[in-house]
């Protein structure tokens, strides 16, 4: 069967006994790496116990299934349930799993782990068919998977943090969960005695490990920052974005801030207005954004998107220097927004 976090979650307080078998894949290798834990943390409060915890290699077992059979059908030399965890499966493994619910019987739990499975994949499916397993898909962590995870570990480890603080800290977080749990844990050391986290913390401690992505453009050429907005730009084009699209994106992003305005003259406090765009603005954008909305006279929002309906149409034209053109947009765009920030 298929498993969503809350389901695991329910697993980890109060295990299902019906469930031998958990399937654990996906590119976020942190995720699996945290599932892994609480999945033999169930078994043995020690995660290397030699008594009630073991670990395999997929390669080995596929070529010496026995050695599976072998540990899953042994019992404990201490008492007690064991563990078997199969690390980096492939395909292969599954009818060695196939064999083992339907002709093997015992209380281990096997945990399978890989990064190179994927939906369609045949030891996926066996896992999603059947009752007596479970698979736990863990693929790169949503805007919202960064927050929860942030908040929880301040909260186990008694720390406040301010919402501009979590926003930032979120914001220069990846979408790699082993990533941003080392982030954080750097955090949590430097604080010391201290209990609130503040931005300059954030700041001092924590790179920036986001993706580079259109929006990272649009937010900085839209604020002001001129030299922010020319590096993130640069990051893009060193990755093999067209400059059409990223064209496009800032049309889309003052769009939205011109539907802002809209919403605002109908009697629509900031907040609100701010509230309605589909889709919502990510949370740890919405203080700049709105600080954006603000910042843009709705006449000015027309001639920045006139500007850009040239610059696409120029970036579509044969040889003329796209990269440049848009550059020399961006820089016009970013200006424009400084001025209005002195003019405040």
């Amino acid at each position: 069967m298929l498993f969503k976090a809350a389901q695991f979650d329910k697993y980890i307080k109060k295990n299902d006994p019906d469930i031998r078998v958990f399937i654990v894949y996906g590119s976020n290798e942190g995720l699996v790496a945290e599932y892994v834990k609480k999945l033999v943390g169930t078994v043995s409060a020690d995660l290397y116990d030699p008594f009630a915890v073991v670990y395999l290699n997929g390669a080995d077992v596929n070529a010496d299934p026995g050695v599976l059979f072998a540990e899953y059908s042994s019992r404990s030399l201490m008492g007690g349930r064991r563990v078997i965890v199969v690390r980096d499966a492939d395909n292969n493994l599954t009818k060695h799993i196939k064999y083992l619910l339907e002709n093997l019987k015992s209380d281990t739990l096997v945990v399978i782990t890989s990064s190179s499975l994927n939906k369609k994949s045949s030891l996926v499916s066996l896992g999603e068919s059947n009752a007596e397993a479970a698979v736990l898909a863990c693929y790169e962590d949503r805007d919202e998977d960064i927050f929860a995870t942030a908040r929880s570990l301040f909260i186990e480890n008694g720390l406040t943090i301010n919402s501009e603080a979590l926003q930032l800290l979120c914001s220069r977080l990846s979408n790699d969960r082993k990533s941003s749990l080392g982030e954080i844990e750097k955090l949590i050391t430097y604080m010391g005695d201290k209990k609130n986290v503040t931005t300059e913390d954030v700041r001092t401690v924590i790179a920036d490990q986001s993706a580079s992505n259109s929006e990272d453009v649009c937010y900085y050429a839209a604020g002001g920052y001129a030299d922010k907005a020319q590096a993130a730009l640069q990051k893009l084009f060193n990755e093999g974005e067209e400059p059409v699209s990223i064209t496009r994106a800032l049309s889309y992003h003052f769009s939205r801030l011109l539907a802002c305005k809209g919403f605002m003259e109908k009697g629509e406090p900031l907040d609100k207005a701010v509230g309605k765009l589909v889709p919502r603005v990510i949370f740890y954008r919405e203080s700049s954004f709105k600080r954006q909305v603000a910042l843009w006279p709705k006449e000015r929002i027309y001639s920045v998107l006139e500007l850009l309906y040239k610059c696409e149409k120029d970036c579509k034209t044969t040889n003329m220097p796209a990269a440049e053109v848009l550059s020399y947009a961006l820089m016009q765009i970013s200006s424009a927004a400084a001025r209005l920030g002195k003019a405040v």
